[in-house]
């Protein structure tokens, strides 16, 4: 009979499923109001049997009756006439029933464990069928939640690529290098009497501490320089035998500088991948090949990789590399280098090299006429900078899943008001309070999950679609944290916003909520 109407029942069948209905909730004190009435002796014994069950099996039955056979039949009869009682005693003659074992008795009766879980189960169904029902307003709901979702993971992920790669940038500098350039600081009004203050004995003397391990001197000037019939201006720098170390460059041809070349300034130079197209535009091999820089011929001896448009260098312009020595002694004419980059020892803490440096060039010039900078300055500012974007934008982003909250507490409003005749006819068969806000509660948290999952599929479609148009020089590298933290922000704004609709559901009056159109 689950699919039948009440209509097409009969007074037994509904007085059992009457029995059945305050059961729903345990029923502890059950009051049955003519119980027998309008039923033939038969269907009367079986509904007056049951009754006779619960009790043994711990229900309290309350029995209201004009039918004196039916009261005889009650452990305690109390009679009442015009509103007063007036007569309240034990029947002696009732025959209490067999008390059923308790194995019996818990085999019908869920623990309250069970029972909850019953219940949520059944929220549970209610609210997907509840969203199934509409799908489109459910979808249009979720929206707000999904945008939100996908811009936090999405901005999270670029952020921390774009972090990912301005310090891979950073460390092909050297890693753990501190650099030292002449002159005052900036700001200082002595930097206008004297700039050329560091010699290569202070680069020598930097070198020969424990905690470095190889320092490179560094000059720079722009000449013109010519090979053949092709004459272009370039940058030339004069560096030491550990330049390649300190700066991360790597070799694509030939050889670097040695100790020869920078006691006997040799005239060998090395070109970059700028150079190297420019002088050599039909891919012949530079090796050997001799560049004239301004009126001093250099042998060429090596050639770098190309610029992958990090830090390195900076400039599109041709480069060329020359012992500092030869440049200091054949193009320039001086005694002073401009910078040098020392390379720090992994194990030795940045900040304590640079202040051992900076106490060491100070006792070597009784001044601090120079400036420092550490590259992993550099980086902790970099990596501050970018978490303080990423914050700032991912506000901008969580303002959206605000916004979707408000849009899931709104609609579910809509639907509360919609809903209020399914509410009372729940309430009606014995539904709680905890269970009709238990379902709408349920329906507001899976739409925002939903939309999350949702949101954060969206954010690695657009991740991916990112990574392959930038290719290998960006990359969009998601975090596991924001899209752990995403996830269970779209919960709570479930929560917190299906709250007030799912109390307004639960609050509803039964008789108001079906007496109404």
């Amino acid at each position: 009979k689950v699919n039948n109407r009440p209509s097409q029942l009969s007074g037994g069948q509904q007085q059992r499923v009457s029995i059945a209905r305050a059961l729903m909730n345990g029923g502890d004190i059950i009051l049955a109001d003519e119980p027998t009435g309008a039923l033939d002796s038969k269907s009367g014994e079986d509904v007056v049997q049951i009754l006779k069950d619960l009790n043994a099996q711990g229900h309290t039955i309350i029995m209201v009756t004009h039918d004196p056979s039916l009261a005889a039949q009650a452990e305690r009869v109390i009679e009442i006439k015009d509103g007063y009682i007036i007569a309240d005693y034990k029947n002696e003659d009732y025959q209490h029933a067999e008390p059923q074992p308790a194995a019996v008795i818990d085999k019908h009766r869920k623990s309250a464990f069970s029972s909850f879980i019953d219940r949520l189960f059944e929220a549970f169904k209610m609210s997907l069928l509840a969203m199934r029902a509409h799908k489109m307003r459910t979808l249009l709901t979720m929206l707000g939640i999904i945008i939100g979702i996908a811009s936090v993971v999405s901005v999270v992920g670029l952020g921390k690529g774009s972090q990912e790669q301005i310090l891979s940038n950073i460390s092909s500098l050297g890693t753990n290098t501190i650099t030292v350039t002449d002159g005052y600081p900036y700001g200082d009004p002595r930097r206008q009497y004297n700039d050329d203050n560091l010699t290569p004995q202070d680069a020598q003397a930097v070198a020969d501490q424990p905690y470095v391990v190889s320092v490179s001197p560094q000059l720079n000037s722009n000449m013109n320089v010519r090979y053949r019939n092709i004459q272009e201006a370039a940058s030339i720098s004069g560096v030491g035998k550990d330049y390649l170390d300190v700066s991360g460059e790597k070799l694509a041809l030939g050889q670097g500088f040695d100790e020869q070349s920078i006691l006997r300034r040799t005239q060998d130079i090395i070109i970059d991948d700028n150079a190297n197209k420019t002088f050599f535009p039909d891919n012949a091999n530079p090796i050997g090949e001799v560049l004239l820089i301004g009126s001093v011929p250099g042998r060429v001896i090596g050639v770098l990789e190309p610029n992958d448009g990090g830090f390195r260098r900076s400039v599109d312009s041709p480069t060329l590399y020359m012992p500092y020595t030869t440049m200091m002694s054949r193009l320039i004419g001086s005694a002073y280098i401009e910078s040098f980059v020392a390379l720090i020892d992994n194990n030795i803490s940045s900040a304590a090299a640079e202040a051992a440096i900076s106490e060491l060039m100070i006792g070597r010039h009784g001044t601090d006429d120079f400036r420092i900078r550490n590259s992993d300055s550099i980086r902790q500012t970099i990596e501050a900078t970018t978490a303080t974007m990423t914050l700032l934008i991912s506000s901008i982003a969580i303002i959206s899943l605000i916004v979707g909250g408000i849009g899931v507490m709104n609609i579910m409003l809509v639907s509360v008001t919609e809903r209020t005749n399914e509410i009372g006819v729940r309430m009606a068969v014995g539904a709680r309070q905890s269970d009709i806000m238990q379902q709408f509660l349920i329906e507001a948290v899976l739409v925002c999950i939903l939309g999350g999952l949702l949101g954060i599929g969206l954010a690695f479609a657009i991740g991916e679609i990112i990574n392959r148009v930038g290719g290998d020089s960006f990359q969009v590298i998601y975090s596991p944290t924001s899209i752990i933290a995403a996830f269970i922000c779209s919960t709570l704004i479930g929560v917190v916003f299906g709250f007030l609709p799912a109390r307004n559901a639960a609050k509803l009056d039964p008789v108001e909520a079906l007496s109404r159109d």
